[in-house]
């Protein structure tokens, strides 16, 4: 609609002025030469427009331009409009619209046919709102529709949930009325010459009587309370509507009875606005543990059908509803619907935490009891991505025992698991940097830690792993060489021979810790093979090793020898399937594919729900163990740190040289000549002790006779200058004598060269 600005002064009636006419369009802007602004000063555009067209536009379906019945003949021939005298206490003499450039009273107001045509904006408006309305019935949106929502409502919360405590206790009165009926029956057929027996059931039946009184008496309470809310509610929600509805018809008739069943009608759909589906009913959305929702029975039922493990229309049965750990994660303990095995749902674990909404390493699933029993446990994060607690190693206070069970860490659930490998064997294998040196040390720091094991360590990689054992150590072999190593395991053939003639000459037909405590040599010992992949690949001893490995292994059990092998892919090129297959206890740490998985495991274990693959590069140290039970359980080793090793080591070493197990090092030449239990050995030993004295006074290479002789006789030695000089013979030269301590006297002595010349002469013994 157009607004026509005014001018105070109206311009004189033109003769060829057209008939003043308003045109109302649609987004159609002016044209230049028709603003109001382009009047000359004396023309005011109130009175005089500009020029309008001498032909009615056309008007059509279509046309957004709608005309004014007073504008549908424009005559050739019309007297100028009279001015237009605005209303109001300063009209003529003041002009309020001056103050701004927005009219304060729009220009439609101060004619006819600006008000014609605002009402015919109005009507559209409201026509439009009309039909808008009368499309909106049909739908849940709808008037008549909120309005039955709304009384549902209102019923529903008049009714209430009272019922089912009326229900229970009506159903708890019809029990114990019939079992009082019973018991009276009873209590009046009784014979009376059974006198404690009638008596007892008289009692009974008194007893029985009573109790359903009561039960009758909370059935009748329950009702009355139901009976008093139900009516409480009911006046609050159906006695404003009566009270509208029959004060409208006692006060206005029939007019009043429409007003009251309007508000009724009002107030309905306002409380039936909201439509059922939008509402917290959520028994038909997806729930998800991932967005934080509750695990809840629907739940259960819900994400095994979307697994494929039971059907669309089966259930589960709930052993132990869902409920919240310590550690915030969710367990249950479920029934699968007959004939459902409990392997079905653990090979669809994958399946199953996609339908919870989590990672596949928060989901386990493990049989419980019996075939169709399992036990769902669903962690709230990415288990073991936390930092590692202490090892229980370090709580230690005095020696560890390698018979009992040994500690390896937690489970996803955080209960510690152990394992006992006592006549058994192990395989750990994973792919780089899954940790299977900080797994290994678990057991290795257990038995380095018990002083009765004896420890011989064959390091594959040829690093620094496995180099601070080496002082425990009866055998080591460091520098990964498959030759070194098959001699090794020659040893311990040997070793294992003897083992088995002893314990037949005791009668006996394997090694026990009673039997070890009284023989210390069928004492527990320890073969740990690191990188087994490269002994066994070897190309000239890689076969021999294989076959005295596999010997070790199905033979030693019996013999106390224990065979522990780690490698990164123990396939059959790497480890004989002859081999791998004796190896009892399997750890599988990170792997990169189910078959790598399946070759420590063992074939199918991926295809059963139990693939390695599934953890997570940040599980470091988690492996799947399969050690005791029928499956293999996600455990994470204990992990201690470079410092923590070393001072476990410490303690292992006071403890093995305290209990006298400590292995002999590489011996001194006084140790050796010591060893040999000569009295003349043992004066050359204490001879070699004189020179490592660190004495300021002594040179390292030549000492006085005299001070040697002082020191042997404070040893208790029986000795003299002549049996010393017979014992290391010197050259003419070597006994010219040198000067000495502070005075510089002139002494003989003997030179530490010609000490040990006289050793290795004598005994044919070298430093």
């Amino acid at each position: 609609m157009t607004e026509h600005p005014t001018e105070k002064n109206p311009a004189p009636a033109d003769s060829d002025s057209l008939a003043t006419v308003t045109f109302l369009r649609t987004a159609t802007p002016a044209p230049a030469g028709d603003h109001w602004s382009d009047l000359p000063d004396d023309r005011d555009p109130a009175v005089v427009v500009p020029p309008m067209p001498t032909v009615a536009p056309s008007v059509g379906l279509d046309d957004r331009t709608v005309v004014l019945e007073t504008a549908r003949v424009i005559l050739d021939k019309t007297p100028a409009a009279e001015p237009v005298v605005r209303p109001g206490k300063f009209a003529g003499t003041v002009d309020l619209d001056d103050f701004d450039d927005a009219p304060l009273i729009p220009a439609w107001m101060y004619s006819p046919e600006g008000w014609a045509a605002w009402c015919g904006v109005f009507y559209r408006a409201r026509r439009r709102d009309f039909r808008r309305w009368v499309r909106r019935q049909p739908t849940q949106h709808g008037h008549v529709r909120q309005f039955g929502r709304g009384t549902r409502r209102a019923h529903e919360w008049v009714v209430g949930f009272e019922g089912v405590r009326v229900q229970s206790a009506a159903h708890t009165a019809h029990i114990l009325t019939r079992e009082a009926r019973l018991a009276a029956r009873h209590a009046r057929f009784t014979p009376r010459i059974l006198g404690s027996k009638k008596e007892l059931a008289m009692k009974t039946a008194e007893k029985a009587t009573k109790a359903a009184e009561e039960a009758v008496l909370l059935h009748k309470k329950a009702k009355k309370d139901r009976n008093r809310a139900r009516n409480l509610r009911a006046g609050v929600a159906y006695g404003p509507p009566l009270t509208a509805m029959c004060g409208g018809y006692a006060m206005g008739g029939g007019l009043g009875l429409a007003a009251g069943l309007l508000s009724t009608f009002a107030g309905g759909a306002f409380i039936g606005r909201k439509p059922y589906d939008e509402e917290a009913d959520w028994t038909s959305d997806w729930r998800s543990l991932g967005d934080g929702d509750r695990m809840t029975a629907p739940m259960l039922d819900q994400t095994f059908r979307a697994a494929k493990v039971i059907g669309s229309e089966e259930t589960l049965g709930v052993v132990q509803m869902p409920m919240l750990d310590t550690r915030g994660a969710w367990t249950a303990i479920l029934d699968l619907p007959p004939g459902v095995p409990a392997k079905k749902a653990i090979r669809a674990t994958d399946e199953l935490a996609a339908a919870f909404g989590v990672e596949e390493a928060q989901v386990s699933v493990a049989k419980r009891g019996r075939a169709g029993r399992i036990e769902l446990y669903v962690s709230r994060d990415l288990p073991f991505t936390d930092k590692a607690a202490p090892g229980p190693l370090l709580a230690l206070e005095s020696a560890a025992d390698f018979w009992g069970r040994i500690s390896i860490g937690p489970d996803v659930r955080g209960i510690h698991q152990s394992i006992s490998v006592v006549e058994r064997s192990g395989l750990i294998g994973g792919e780089p940097g899954a940790g299977k040196s900080a797994s290994g040390n678990t057991i290795l720091l257990a038995a380095a830690l018990d002083p009765r094991v004896i420890l011989w360590l064959a390091d594959g990689k040829g690093g620094g792993d496995l180099e601070p054992f080496e002082h425990l150590c009866e055998r080591y072999e460091g520098d990964a060489d498959p030759e070194a190593f098959s001699q090794m395991l020659d040893e311990l053939l040997a070793e294992m021979k003897a083992r088995y003639a002893l314990l037949k000459k005791l009668g006996k037909r394997k090694v026990t810790e009673e039997l070890a405590g009284k023989h210390p040599e069928l004492r527990q010992l320890l073969l740990w093979v690191d990188e087994l992949m490269l002994y066994t690949t070897d190309d000239e001893f890689g076969k021999k090793i294989t076959r005295k490995l596999r010997n070790l292994v199905s033979r030693g059990r019996a013999a106390g020898i224990i065979t522990f092998c780690a490698t990164q892919k123990p396939g059959s090129d790497v480890v004989d399937t002859s081999l791998r297959d004796l190896l009892s206890i399997r750890w599988a740490l990170r792997c990169t594919t189910p078959e790598a998985s399946d070759t420590i495991l063992g074939k199918g274990a991926a295809a059963s729900g139990y693939s390695a693959k599934t953890i997570q590069s940040e599980m470091r140290g988690a492996g799947l163990l399969w050690a005791e039970g029928t499956n293999p359980t996600m455990v994470r080793a204990d992990y201690y740190t470079d410092e923590q090793v070393e001072t476990l080591l410490k303690r292992a070493t006071e403890w093995r040289r305290t209990a006298g197990t400590l292995p002999n090092g590489p011996q001194s030449l006084a140790e050796q000549l010591l060893a040999l239990g000569d009295e003349d050995a043992a004066i050359l030993a204490h001879l070699l002790d004189v020179f490592h004295h660190d004495i300021p006074e002594m040179t390292a290479d030549w000492l006085p006779g005299q001070v040697l002789l002082d020191y042997l006789k404070g040893q208790g030695l029986t000795i003299t200058a002549e049996r010393l000089g017979a014992l290391v013979v010197r050259t003419d030269e070597e006994k010219a004598k040198r000067p000495w301590a502070e005075k510089g006297s002139r002494l003989s002595g003997y030179p530490l060269a010609r000490v040990r010349a006289a050793i290795a002469d004598r005994f044919g013994l070298t430093a």
